[in-house]
């Protein structure tokens, strides 16, 4: 009950403390930003934990409200798939750049788009918080994204970068990528 009761003190903005500003993308169009994402790397968390080749899936509802379907699988990269639906809204006055999301109502998090290919083929999206980060791509490969370049990027905006893990067991290019150990 206690680790619940952190997970929904961490979406609720009363609970958290006070955090520096963090810059998002200027803009973002939900139409090219729809359709499925591949998680490469993330920030370990409570909800995802021994989840592997993670993708999410955004299908728009309307001008300001998108569905969200994320899967994984469970224990192994061969595991039995998991999945949970929930819905997102575009906070006002964003520019679609950052979006409120539930899988649980009524609690909503934080999910802003903090840097962006002008192709949309990869993201990294994250919390003001900085307690949350996810690098995804188009395709379950990474050897087109400037890593260390977006991890510059992502360290200048405060978050530790040297704990993000690699996600999939797709062929990937990531230096310096921890991958969990599965056998504990």
């Amino acid at each position: 009950m206690k680790r619940i009761l952190v997970f929904l003190c961490a979406l609720l903005p009363a609970c958290g403390g006070n955090y520096p500003p963090l810059d998002t993308v200027g803009s973002v169009d939900l139409n090219r930003y729809a359709g499925k994402w591949y998680e490469i790397m993330r920030l370990p968390n409570s909800f995802q934990k021994n989840c592997w080749n993670s993708t999410a899936e955004y299908e728009i509802i309307d001008a300001e409200t998108v569905r969200v379907i994320n899967r994984c699988r469970k224990d192994s990269v061969r595991g039995e798939e998991d999945s949970v639906t929930g819905k997102a809204w575009v906070v006002e006055g964003s520019n679609n750049s950052k979006l409120k999301v539930s899988f649980f109502w009524p609690f909503k998090g934080d999910y802003w788009i903090l840097e962006l290919d002008k192709d949309y083929q990869w993201v990294a999206v994250g919390a003001p918080s900085r307690e949350y980060l996810w690098i995804m791509a188009r395709q379950p490969r990474w050897d087109a994204v400037p890593l260390e370049d977006l991890k510059a990027r992502l360290t200048a905006k405060g978050f530790d970068v040297t704990k993000l893990i690699a996600t999939n067991d797709y062929p990937l290019a990531i230096r310096d990528a921890v991958v969990p150990d599965t056998k504990k």
